[in-house]
């Protein structure tokens, strides 16, 4: 679908439920509520469904807009979620059924009926806030904040390789709506004792190969529960291993289980993390 195509499916309907994925991180936990903030705004019910690992960060910024117990949706959204397989834990009930994927991820698996795709946009706030003018003309100051965190969730603060000029244009035009600069001290600046010495960790387990322009950081449980690390510390931890000087490609693996890792892949100039399979240190092989 166009943004023009989906805003009028949108206008056409009513009683919507956003949903979002697993370990929801700042760019679908904002652009779900700012969706909702925008569709409210038109007179349409709409709320998101409450994500049981939403971490204290982004609570209070979601909390307004969580549907009630017992509330029963006519249509169902996802915002910034690739495929069913990481979604949300407590939505299992809607696999199969999601009505419109609003996402930015070329790896989209196309589970919804309908997808608004736009893979050259750095992050889903960037697309929801281009629906948000097509149905209403902007935003306001509350929408503004929110997707000034969903964008900037996903680049880094403006510094990651998939900040395009459209990406500083957007955030140009919300913090002309109301969002401020602010915002990045306060969620991304300012650490915890516990997420220093977790970066510490990583840091100093780094494996370096191919002369260094690859590295990888493991993060185990054991270390986890050493350090006292909780959900909050692990926001956008993948940033870490790709902060030293000539490293092209670098991952993060997480200890999820005692049998399950998540992987997360950053790429400099040259390198395709599509393109990029890993083998865990358990023998499992995926490519991400």
């Amino acid at each position: 679908m166009t943004i023009a195509e989906c805003a009028d499916w949108l206008r056409k309907r009513d009683r919507f439920l956003i949903l979002n994925h697993r370990r929801p991180d700042g760019d679908a936990l904002g652009s779900a509520a700012a969706l909702c903030r925008g569709l409210r705004a038109l007179g349409k019910t709409a709320f998101v469904l409450h994500n049981p690992e939403t971490t204290v960060r982004y609570a209070d910024w979601v909390a307004g807009y969580l549907a009630e117990e017992g509330y029963e949706p006519d249509w169902l959204i996802s915002t910034d979620l690739a495929e069913e397989g990481i979604l949300q834990v407590n939505a299992g009930a809607y696999k199969g059924k999601i009505h419109l994927s609003v996402d930015h991820h070329p790896s989209n698996s196309g589970y919804a009926a309908e997808r608004l795709l736009m893979p050259e946009r750095a992050s889903c706030g960037e697309i929801v806030y281009l629906l948000l003018k097509e149905l209403s003309g902007g935003v306001d100051e509350e929408c503004a904040k929110l997707l000034y965190i969903a964008v900037t969730t996903d680049t880094g603060c403006f510094r990651y390789k998939n900040t395009t000029s459209d990406t500083l244009r957007v955030g140009a035009e919300l913090l002309d709506a109301g969002a401020t600069v602010d915002l990045n001290r306060n969620l991304f600046m300012k650490k915890r004792r516990s997420r220093l010495q977790l970066e510490g960790a990583i840091i100093s387990g780094l494996e370096f190969f191919m002369d260094g322009e690859a590295c990888i950081g493991t993060i185990s449980l054991a270390d986890m529960a050493r350090i006292g690390i909780t959900e909050e510390d692990m926001d956008d931890i993948a940033a870490v291993s790709g902060q030293v000087d000539g490293v092209e490609t670098s991952i993060t693996m997480r200890q999820l289980t005692e049998s399950s890792w998540k992987v997360s892949v950053r790429t400099g100039d040259w390198a395709n993390a599509n393109l990029i399979s890993i083998t865990d240190p358990l023998g499992n092989t995926a490519t991400v």
